[in-house]
């Protein structure tokens, strides 16, 4: 009689221990992911944020474009849960607590209106046109007709990438300092005369991309390096802070191998 009711107890923990991981493997991921930064990351974070969603319909996924220093600012003040940055992190801001973590890499692509003549520059001479040493299109074999330059307000992680790789920081003679990537292109598509920098990742019709010392920006110019202009798009979180349950799921998935191929499609070149 003992022994029947050790074999009857064992066979109900048994069941329990079989219900419980059935329960576990069954519950549904519910709650909300708000990502917050670059607005160049927009096609990237969206496509990702989409088939996170289709994949877990219990889970609201939100990006904030607000820019990549107010995206770093939003994880620091915890008003979102992982910040969108399309440049390297800073020392003192890896200092203050911050992790990133490279998501892709992408290429800035200088444009011009598609009327305008020129079809390459180098790192150089796109140097001298930003900081107003040449202010003329006829002096590169273009138009007679002035340089107007457009780009980013300050804080921007494409104009940090862009003035770095250029070394013209704090000396461009811009025009126009715009608050997003789409905005340069607007800029750009109704000036003629106009030059710009945008993220490859964005890019449309309405302008076209230079050529960069002979190197079109690609896919595969990014990748392999060929490409001079290029920087990493990041996500950035807080180092001693565990993230909720949705959002380590979505940052997993960003993160994998399976999302290599959405982050290529918009646009951009998948770090894994």
């Amino acid at each position: 009689m003992k022994k029947k009711t050790q074999k009857l107890l064992g066979l109900v923990m048994a069941a329990a221990v079989a219900a419980s991981m059935l329960a576990g493997c069954s519950r549904k991921l519910s709650g909300t992911v708000a990502t917050d930064g670059s607005t160049s990351m927009e096609k990237v974070i969206g496509a990702l944020g989409e088939a996170f969603m289709e994949q877990n319909d219990g889970v609201t996924f939100t990006y904030n474009p607000t820019g990549s220093s107010p995206g770093i600012q939003a994880v620091q003040e915890g008003s979102c849960d992982i910040g969108l940055s399309s440049r390297a992190l800073k020392e003192d801001e890896k200092n203050s607590g911050l992790t990133e973590t490279i998501l892709a890499l992408d290429g800035i692509a200088v444009i011009v209106h598609p009327d305008n003549p020129i079809s390459d520059l180098d790192v150089d001479t796109i140097a001298r046109l930003y900081t107003g040493e040449i202010t003329n299109w006829k002096d590169v074999s273009g138009n007679d007709a002035p340089v107007v330059l457009i780009g980013r307000e300050a804080g921007s992680g494409t104009r940090e990438g862009f003035e770095s790789i250029t070394d013209t920081k704090e000396k461009c003679q811009y025009r126009q300092e715009l608050t997003s990537t789409g905005n340069v292109i607007t800029a750009v598509a109704q000036n003629p005369d106009a030059i710009g920098y945008a993220s490859l990742a964005s890019l449309d019709d309405s302008v076209r991309a230079l050529t960069v010392g002979g190197v079109a920006p690609s896919e595969e110019t990014v990748k392999d390096g060929s490409y001079a202009i290029q920087r990493p798009f990041v996500l950035v979180t807080k180092t001693d802070a565990k993230l909720s349950e949705a959002a380590q799921a979505f940052f997993d998935f960003a993160t994998s191998a399976d999302a290599a191929p959405l982050i290529n499609k918009a646009g951009a070149v998948a770090a894994n």
